[in-house]
């Protein structure tokens, strides 16, 4: 069955463009998937904990010498991982906030990002082991400028990350749609015109 996984990092549940932008790209893919299965994650919600010393034990210790604490520390990683592994398209939602991810994003990274599960190294050199190889991510700013060749560009640290970390992670194609200008009614208006139609190209084509 395909399957779609769907990261929500807004702290805003109301007025949140990133989720309106988010709920539009998942009805595209549900008309063009009427039988698929959609997992949604609010990750904002606090469930996803910080890694702990312990839980970063577990990531680097062999299964057979895995205790019930390291067990117990790694679950929720391991419990994420699969629902990653499960989709056929990751579906990320992310404001930029100071300059980079949201804090809750970063949360869930790091409890997927794990050595042996969602990457390999060996022999010097690193390998992606995700089975997802199409990935959609939504951005917004809340000033315009921050795209690439943009006067702003600089302070960008949310695309140029989840791009690398994506690819890294196994994605073979990684699509970001972006709407500026959130604080600004007019402006954020036009640029969510666009966006929809950049989404339209990519749920629909």
């Amino acid at each position: 069955m395909t399957k779609l996984l769907r990261i929500d990092s807004s702290a805003r549940l109301e007025g949140s463009h990133t989720r309106s932008l988010g709920d539009y790209a998942q009805t595209l893919w549900q008309t063009t998937n009427p039988a698929g299965e959609i997992i949604q994650r609010n990750v904002a919600d606090g469930s996803i904990g910080v890694i702990s010393a312990q839980t970063i034990t577990g990531f680097y210790t062999p299964p057979e010498a895995m205790t019930t604490e390291l067990v117990e520390a790694t679950r929720q990683s391991d419990k994420l991982i699969g629902e990653l592994q499960s989709a056929d398209t990751l579906l990320i939602t992310a404001p930029i906030y100071n300059f980079s991810v949201p804090a809750s994003l970063k949360a869930w990274i790091d409890q997927i990002a794990r050595i042996g599960h969602t990457f390999a190294y060996e022999d010097g050199n690193f390998a992606g082991l995700l089975n997802a190889r199409n990935a959609v991510v939504i951005c917004a700013y809340g000033a315009e400028g921050y795209l690439e060749g943009q006067p702003f560009a600089a302070a960008n640290f949310l695309q140029p990350y989840l791009q690398f970390l994506l690819g890294f992670l196994g994605f073979e194609t990684v699509d970001f749609v972006s709407v500026q200008g959130t604080t600004d009614p007019e402006t954020v208006a036009e640029s969510e015109v666009q966006a929809r139609m950049d989404l339209d190209g990519l749920f629909t084509a």
